[in-house]
């Protein structure tokens, strides 16, 4: 199936600009009068001409929807200006031609002016950008100190900008969540093609090739460096030279971004044969229980702490069923003994990023007055509010054997409630993990990505069916 992205309306923008200029007006905090949002720059990759694709940042992107590389989105006493390079006449040779700013102005609905007209001083307000090169223009722009990937350090008027940013970007409109939509559909097209892919014998490099090639095909590019791994236990593995074997489970965690940015993020782990093991198909209906329990839980009102904390109950519930670990699964959940198999938090917000809003630090995940917890299975949650309708927040528990973790060592006081002879039967389990985009709506749930299989037999029948006897 293909697909193509379709571009979110005129109007949206125009909405989402009142919108946060609406919130400024009414914002508690110190005033903003003067706020600006820049688009970035790209990084040169060894020599000037060699860049990076450019992406612009993300708080540029959700009121403009548009890549324009220097620009700068300007607030003034309730009043948006867009800044912005005017074209470059070799751009026709090198780049292809671009518009004009009073094409811009047309397209986009708001002023647009020549970038060399922007002025301001030391009090405009300010989110960090990430990329070093746009810091130092703006500290020269602006007379004062301006620090690269510095949003979770924020004072005065930038609090405000801050806060009335996360208010708009928490909760989806529609033209975001029609955005995020086309973000799963691909995502989902890309795991199916990982599921046709594997072979034993290839490495984890052709897989990941033949899940980015319906991305690249639909006009988007992958929301984060693919994970494509025989090495489940590593959380975020970049590494893709290993041959995969019939007897591995191989972990993917790959997405799609739109154009206009918004990600989809996704996680299935299957049998590189066909066919789960024994202890592999126990350890994967496990996680998937877990997974379940968590989904279940999504709805208005419920504190995303208790969906992480319902999918660790549900996963020790299971691991005692297999007879892997002992006790009460409330009791050894509050001693810490599921983040001996599953360490880092459910999930995490998801929108214009994969992490959404993380360049802010925890001020986005975590609601005024709450804090990570130093509990073993809670303080790597990135996410602690209450969810509410158009939120979207991925859903993904994991049983992982990780070396130096998983261990009698680590576990200390613990040691006791894991049976470790019934473990060790369990080698050949590195690491599961399975993940869906799940959205908040008004009575409850919707799985963005359902549609891709994740029961154990659907999964098995995917990727044997591709494979020649």
């Amino acid at each position: 199936m293909a697909y193509w992205t379709t571009p979110s309306p005129r109007a949206a923008f125009i909405d989402r600009r009142a919108r946060l200029a609406a919130a400024l007006r009414t914002a508690g905090g110190p005033e903003v009068e003067t706020a600006w949002l820049p688009a970035g720059y790209s990084r040169p990759r060894n020599f000037p001409h060699n860049r990076y694709r450019f992406r612009a940042e993300s708080h540029f992107l959700y009121l403009i929807g548009r890549h324009l590389e220097g620009a700068v989105l300007s607030f003034h006493k309730d009043t948006w200006t867009l800044y912005a390079l005017p074209p470059d006449p070799s751009d026709a040779l090198w780049t292809g031609p671009a518009p004009s700013l009073e094409e811009l102005e047309v397209e986009l609905g708001l002023p647009v002016r020549p970038l060399a007209e922007l002025q301001g001083g030391p009090e405009v307000a300010l989110i960090p950008p990430q990329d070093a090169d746009t810091a130092i223009w703006l500290a020269e722009q602006l007379d004062r100190d301006v620090v690269a990937g510095g949003g979770a350090s924020l004072e005065g008027a930038a609090i405000t900008l801050a806060e009335a940013l996360i208010a708009a970007r928490l909760r989806h409109d529609d033209a975001a969540i029609a955005q995020l939509r086309q973000a799963a559909a691909v995502t989902m097209e890309a795991h199916r093609a990982g599921f046709a892919a594997t072979r034993p014998g290839l490495r984890e490099a052709a897989v990941r090739a033949a899940m980015e090639l319906p991305i690249t095909a639909a006009g988007m590019v992958p929301s984060y460096n693919s994970i494509v791994t025989v090495h489940g236990e590593v959380l975020h593995s970049e590494r893709h030279h290993h041959e995969i074997e019939a007897g591995d489970l191989l972990l993917a965690d790959v997405g799609a971004e739109t154009a206009e940015g918004y990600a989809g993020d996704v996680t299935r782990t299957w049998p590189v044969s066909g066919v789960f093991s024994s202890t592999q198909r126990a350890a994967y209906e496990a996680v998937l229980i877990a997974q379940r329990a968590a989904i279940a839980k999504v709805a208005p009102g419920v504190r995303y702490l208790e969906v992480h904390r319902a999918a660790g109950r549900a996963l020790l519930g299971a691991l005692a069923e297999l007879g892997l670990v002992n006790g009460d699964p409330e009791e050894a959940y509050a001693a810490g003994l599921s983040a001996l198999f599953f360490p880092h938090g459910i999930g995490h917000l998801l929108g214009l990023d994969v992490h959404d809003m993380e360049d802010l630090g925890d001020r986005a995940g975590y609601a005024p007055g709450r804090s990570r917890l130093p509990g073993a299975g809670d303080r790597f949650l990135r996410l602690d509010r209450d969810l509410e309708p158009g939120m979207l927040v991925t859903i993904e528990p994991g049983f992982y054997q990780i070396p130096g973790l998983t261990s009698r060592e680590h576990a200390g006081a613990l040691a006791p409630l894991v049976n470790w002879a019934e473990l060790e039967r369990y080698a050949d389990v590195r690491g599961i993990r399975i993940e869906d985009d799940v959205l908040v709506t008004e009575h409850g749930h919707e799985v963005l990505t359902e549609q891709l299989p994740k029961d154990p037999a659907a999964v098995e029948a995917c990727v044997r069916g591709h494979q020649v006897p």
